[in-house]
């Protein structure tokens, strides 16, 4: 069963690399293609992770896509909660460590009285003997889990120097135990009370009074989502994304103070950035080297090519190091140019690109990479 669910997630997982590259080369609506992939790579997960490749297609899909042009802290709240981010950043195993001590308590009572000795058939031994059933083993929780207290600071909303301090990441990490999977396993987010640290809590400056429940969670969400260093961190990126690797101050700040103005309206946020006269400048112009997924889609639409077979253009992506999907660590792939120029690199794109001159075959696909 293990090993059908995996194959069963690869497979989706195939499929939705092959829908983003369509709708990349494809889609008349270019900017939110390039956002939902910004987002995505904001809030990264990593299909390779355990069962993490069969949640990534729910969570591009109700979790990110729809919030590209919303509120911030809307897309926070369900990325927060998507059983990829729980299961990516083990989020679902975290528990107030009393509470996990109680639970592991109770279920290894629940095993003993279940698991007592055979029972004794008329046959003697053999096959006459049966065992009773086990009870079904349920998920190891060892107590606090700090990850995506951590990485939720840290990459998604404050930034690295973004003013919290690890007693703050413990705090939030308390805040969000019991942001669990239904049934410990992939029926979507569940609250359980019983995993929760009621104490009270201090978050940058903020009391999250005790006895509270879920709604802990939530005003951790609503706390770092309106703090002034996440609309910092949030601009920067956007404008190392769209206009230069070394994002021009004032530029950030005009993205900054409408982040902060709107609520974290990304509508208006991103408006502010593609309408900026920085934005069009000329020192800013041709400065973005391409990432290798722009590069090779770019390079499919300047050519026309028709694409009946995306699993090509998927190993190319895997050569240049992109793959869809599949960036280990929660910081997402760069998009900076140190990463990807280099002597190896540049050969390859080479390579690719020789393959998508117009003297090889008009449609993309078919049995060798030459088919370019």
């Amino acid at each position: 069963m293990q090993r059908r669910v995996r194959q069963f997630g690869r497979q989706q997982l195939q499929a939705l690399a092959s829908q983003k590259i369509t709708r990349a080369v494809y889609s008349e609506r270019q900017l939110e293609e390039v956002l939902v992939d910004f987002w995505f790579n904001h809030f990264n997960v990593f299909a390779g992770k355990g069962r993490t490749s069969g949640f990534i297609p729910e969570y591009e899909r109700e979790a990110v896509r729809p919030r590209v042009w919303g509120s911030f802290r809307e897309l926070l709240g369900a990325t927060a909660k998507s059983p990829a981010m729980l299961f990516y950043l083990d989020n679902w195993l975290s528990a107030d460590p009393k509470a996990a001590e109680q639970l592991q308590n109770a279920n290894n009572r629940r095993r003993a009285r279940l698991g007592g000795p055979l029972r004794q058939g008329s046959g003697g031994q053999g096959a006459g003997n049966a065992v009773p059933p086990q009870p079904q083993q349920g998920p190891r929780r060892n107590g606090l889990n700090e990850n995506y207290a951590r990485e939720l600071m840290e990459l998604h909303t404050l930034g690295v120097d973004g003013g919290y301090t690890q007693q703050d990441i413990i705090e939030v990490a308390r805040a969000l135990t019991g942001w669990t999977l239904a049934n410990g396993q992939d029926d979507g987010f569940r609250f359980m009370p019983g995993l929760h640290d009621r104490g009270e809590k201090k978050v940058l400056g903020h009391t999250i009074r005790a006895g509270g429940g879920i709604e802990d969670g939530e005003k951790v969400l609503d706390i770092v989502a309106a703090h002034p260093s996440t609309a910092q961190h949030i601009a920067m990126k956007l404008v190392r994304r769209f206009v230069n690797d070394e994002p021009p101050a004032a530029l950030v700040s005009k993205v900054a103070a409408t982040f902060t103005k709107t609520r974290g309206d990304l509508r208006e946020t991103v408006r502010t950035l593609v309408t900026a006269p920085e934005f069009y400048a000329a020192d800013h112009r041709g400065a973005k080297v391409k990432t290798p997924l722009v590069f090779v889609v770019s390079a499919v639409r300047a050519t026309g090519r028709e694409v009946r077979d995306n699993r090509q253009i998927l190993n190319a992506l895997q050569q240049l190091g992109m793959a869809p999907y599949q960036c280990q660590p929660p910081t997402g792939y760069d998009d900076t140019a140190d990463t990807w120029v280099s002597a190896g690199a540049l050969v390859t794109r080479m390579n690719i690109a020789q393959q998508l001159t117009p003297q090889r075959a008009a449609i993309i696909g078919g049995p060798d990479f030459q088919r370019y």
